[in-house]
Order: structure tokens, then C-alpha cells, then sequence
């Protein structure tokens, strides 16, 4: 029995010095893109531009809160170390306040919070 309980141990030794880590091999999920953390901020800074712009053609409410919302989702493209992914939250928290706004017919408030946004989501790049 005694050698029946080493032998089973090293086997469950020796099994679990043999797995390999699944984090290893971890792929993205199927059909998603996974960006570079420079390349995600230029198309976040750029989704939030084109909001900007709506905002200021003049688009009408559902068209802009929309293509801000395509910009929120942008911002979690933006992977990289603590300190970026705590300032593309606070970037992100401007753009879902632009969106807030917009939806409360406050054009002006919205139109700043974009310009706030954008600027944090470049200074982005300084953190890298």
C-alpha cells in the first residue's frame, strides 16, 4: 500500500510538472483583431474625432451618441501597462460623459468633454 501512495504521487508529480501553462498558449478570441497599444489609440483618437465632428456638423442626436459609442468601445482596444489602462479609463469616462450629454440635448458640454477626450486619449501615447 505504502508503495502504492509513492507511486502515485510521483506520477502526480511528474504529471504536474508536465502541464503546461494555458496562459501560454492563450490566443485572442476567433475573428477579433488585437491591436498594438500605439496603433489602438490612433483609431480611438480617430473614432472620437469623427464624433467630434458630427457634433459639430450638426448630426442629429442618435447619429452622434452612436459614433460615441464606437469610440467607448475603442478605448478597450487599448491594452498595455496600469498606468495606461488608468488614463484611457478616465479618457473613457469623458467620452461616456460626451455621450450623456449629447443625449441630454447639452451640445456644448458634449462638444468640450469630446475635446477633453481627445486630448487625453493622445497624451496616451506619452505614457507608453
Amino acid at each position: 500500500m505504502k508503495a502504492l501512495k509513492k507511486i502515485a504521487l510521483a506520477v502526480m508529480v511528474a504529471a504536474s510538472l508536465g502541464a503546461v501553462s494555458s496562459t501560454a498558449f492563450a490566443e485572442s478570441d476567433p475573428g477579433r483583431i488585437v491591436y498594438s497599444p500605439t496603433t489602438a489609440i490612433e483609431m480611438t483618437a480617430g473614432k472620437v474625432q469623427v464624433a467630434l465632428d458630427a457634433l459639430i456638423a450638426g448630426s442629429d442626436t442618435e447619429t452622434v451618441a452612436k459614433l460615441i459609442k464606437e469610440a467607448s468601445d475603442a478605448t478597450k482596444e487599448i491594452n498595455a501597462s496600469d498606468s495606461v489602462f488608468r488614463a484611457s479609463t478616465k479618457a473613457n469616462n469623458m467620452i461616456k460623459a460626451a455621450r450623456n450629454h449629447v443625449k441630454e440635448g447639452a451640445n456644448q458640454q458634449a462638444e468640450q468633454e469630446l475635446r477633453n477626450a481627445h486630448q487625453a486619449v493622445l497624451d496616451l501615447k506619452k505614457i507608453l
